[in-house]
């Protein structure tokens, strides 16, 4: 039915910046609520990273403030994640999540991305 698509990872040096997106798509009767995104680095637990609400109302991880902006497009059902100053700590595969909700079978649904890599170092 409905799918995220990711696009835009890749390996960069440290303090450099890449931009993530992410587009819902396959059907015109599943609402997109809030869209958010999250990280897993080799053994450790996944972690949100940025959220954003359908009005716009953000939230970021500690450790990323200052340094990624997630944003969206409602038109084209696409959250971006833009991530500056990358840290090596920053490295992990990226996962866009999204709140949504079937309005044909009456539902609410958590859709997951595939996942891109991020990799950060010299």
């Amino acid at each position: 039915q409905v799918q995220l698509v990711e696009s835009g990872g890749g390996k960069v040096q440290p303090g450099g910046s890449l931009r993530l997106s992410c587009a819902a798509s396959g059907s015109g009767f599943i609402r997109i609520d809030a869209m958010g995104w999250y990280r897993q680095a080799p053994g450790k637990e996944r972690e949100l990273v940025a959220a954003i609400t359908a009005g716009g109302t953000t939230n970021y991880a500690d450790s990323v403030k200052g340094r990624f902006t997630v944003s969206r497009d409602n038109a084209k059902n696409t959250v971006y994640l833009q991530m500056n100053n990358l840290k090596p700590e920053d490295t992990a595969v990226y996962y866009c999540n999204a709140d949504a909700y079937d309005q044909v079978q009456y539902r609410s649904l958590q859709l997951w991305g595939q996942g891109t890599l991020v990799t950060v170092s010299s």
